[in-house]
């Protein structure tokens, strides 16, 4: 066998064993259906489980809140802004995976819970940084956590937009909290209902 031959099947090994955990997969096939996603994706039930148990976010406010911004994309970005409608300009910001967290507060995520290794393609970690986040909403500015629609406006605008009513000025944000907030409502009365399981 050459060196070359021997070589590329090292690397191609190296990059299967890569993976973090199975997580980064095709995203499910029905959102509409909180049973129906944690049935695809075992893992993700036990990240949200976990999330909930750490932080006190409920999942169906996790999972309402991951569809808004990822559709349960792991591998999800902004779309890039585009000078002239043909020349890239580069993404419309640094927003990434499951959770869609900026450059910043996923590092501040990182320092404060010594999650070092935590990435935002894996969906463990996103649900942390999203039970992190919120819970820090409720310290902070007093939003419970069941309470959806302000824990969206609060994690879309950041705690310190969201204290000076920013989202007040955008319809269109407004419009969509209240549409993560009936989802949310959806996915617990489905979720409650899972075979007589606890989600």
């Amino acid at each position: 066998m050459s060196r070359t031959l021997r070589a590329l099947m090292a690397v191609a090994l190296l990059a299967s064993c890569g993976s973090s955990g199975g997580d980064r997969g095709p995203a499910p096939s029905r959102l509409d259906n909180a049973c129906a996603i944690l049935n695809d994706r075992p893992e993700f039930r036990r990240a949200f489980q976990a999330a909930e148990r750490r932080w006190g976010v409920p999942v169906p406010v996790q999972m309402a809140t991951i569809y808004q911004e990822s559709k349960f994309k792991s591998d999800a970005r902004t779309p890039y802004r585009w000078s002239l409608g043909v020349i890239p300009m580069g993404r419309q910001s640094s927003a990434f995976g499951y959770s869609q967290a900026l450059d910043g507060t996923w590092d501040e995520y990182r320092n404060e819970t010594r999650s070092r290794r935590a990435r935002r393609d894996n969906i463990h970690d996103a649900a942390d940084f999203m039970g992190w986040y919120m819970a820090k909403s409720r310290d902070r500015l007093g939003i419970s956590l069941a309470d959806t629609r302000n824990q969206y406006l609060a994690y879309h605008e950041g705690r310190t937009g969201y204290s000076r009513g920013s989202y007040r000025g955008k319809p269109w944000l407004m419009r969509v909290a209240g549409e993560v907030e009936t989802r949310s409502q959806i996915y617990s009365v489905q979720l409650s209902q899972c075979g007589g399981r606890r989600y």
